[in-house]
């Protein structure tokens, strides 16, 4: 990587950003996550999420980051609603090289900026079977609550909770 990924910001997300948003996910998605979605029969479903990102930037309730290196090149995105961080991603050819660590601190930083007092917690749910970003998050001092769920999507595979503790 050029280093310049790093010398970058956190912004809104706007309509316009959503094809080159979805162009980080998706390879990400493929790259990541086809063990848990073979490709060949669970393509990754662009137009569906390009409408949930779509709704998701005019919802006055979530809050859709996008991270945009000094070239303007989108390289990250994340979505919150309320104190649930709903999606995070990074572009492939930054993998490993300590973008995802600053973004996830930034939209951290945003969310504790917007938890209610008295807040016990942030959480966000994460594929089981997604072992790379469970250690990630593992590292940045997230912890698994034993909480269960499924995703929409076919083949429907497990989600597992996680928590951030805000008193420290």
């Amino acid at each position: 990587m050029d280093g310049g990924q790093h010398r970058g910001s956190l912004r809104a997300a706007l309509p316009g950003d959503v094809e080159p948003l979805l162009d980080v996910q998706q390879a990400g998605a493929v790259a990541g996550l086809r063990h848990i979605f073979p490709q060949d029969r669970y393509p990754f479903p662009r137009a569906a999420l390009m409408d949930r990102w779509l709704r998701e930037i005019a919802d006055p309730g979530v809050r859709a980051y996008v991270w945009t290196a000094h070239t303007g090149r989108i390289t990250g995105f994340a979505a919150v609603h309320e104190i649930e961080l709903l999606h995070f991603g990074t572009a492939v050819d930054t993998w490993g090289s300590g973008l995802a660590w600053l973004l996830h601190d930034a939209v951290l930083e945003e969310m504790l900026s917007a938890a209610p007092a008295g807040t016990p917690s942030l959480r966000l749910r994460v594929f089981e079977e997604n072992r790379r970003a469970r250690r990630f998050y593992e590292k940045r001092g997230w912890a698994m609550t034993g909480g269960r769920s499924r995703t929409a999507f076919p083949p429907h595979p497990v989600l597992l909770e996680y928590t951030y503790p805000l008193a420290r």
